[in-house]
């Protein structure tokens, strides 16, 4: 499915609510064990486009990647990004390997499409499709999600591949930080910050 044809279909669901299309798409939320199953959401999206479920590096539609990012309602009524959005994983000899132009991270990021949805503060509470935007890097977007990524990439040069050189303190827009289970992990991803995703999303 094209990018243009996907983000059509899937702004017709703004406005919805997630579990109960989970239901209409037979996605459960909790697996046997009674532990959330992750990416559930995604799940619902990927299954309304009737596209296979992908986690691998290349972007998971062929020319285009798809995202979802929970967003939650302040003490003041206003909106804000819940969390910061994983891009994709680092491998330090692919980073140190290739330039920015040939990279995962830009091939994630250059035609993405993101779902931006409310959240409560339980997997149970109503969600629902905030808006469906795409993450087209203009210019300035362009060069400062490069300089990011070359500094992640100098640090590790300079380091021989030590992935414990990289820090979730570096980088504008996008940071390098650990993937996992926190403490002990030695996993690193690329994330875009909220600060990246406020330039395609006017939170309310």
């Amino acid at each position: 499915m094209e990018r243009q044809e996907a983000v059509e279909r899937l702004r017709r669901l703004e406005g919805r609510e997630i579990h109960e299309l989970a239901q209409e798409y037979n996605i459960t939320i909790y697996n046997r064990e009674g532990r959330i199953n992750k990416g559930w959401a995604g799940h619902v999206f990927e299954r309304y486009l009737e596209l296979p479920m992908n986690s691998a590096q290349s972007p998971n539609f062929g020319s285009w990647e798809l995202k979802s990012i929970p967003i939650k309602t302040l003490r003041n009524g206003n909106l804000e990004f819940k969390e910061t959005m994983a891009v994709t994983m680092i491998d330090p000899v692919n980073v140190m390997q290739k330039e920015f132009e040939d990279s995962h991270l830009l091939s994630k990021l250059r035609k993405a499409v993101v779902i931006g949805r409310t959240v409560g503060n339980a997997v149970d509470d109503p969600s629902y499709i905030y808006r469906v935007a795409t993450l087209d890097l203009d210019n300035h977007l362009y060069e400062s999600v490069r300089e990011d990524y070359n500094l992640v990439r100098d640090a590790l040069i300079s380091a021989n591949g030590d992935i414990n050189i990289l820090s979730g303190r570096m980088g504008r827009f996008i940071q390098p930080r650990t993937k996992g289970a926190g403490h002990g992990s030695i996993s690193r991803a690329f994330y875009a910050r909220k600060l990246f995703l406020r330039q395609f999303f006017n939170l309310k």
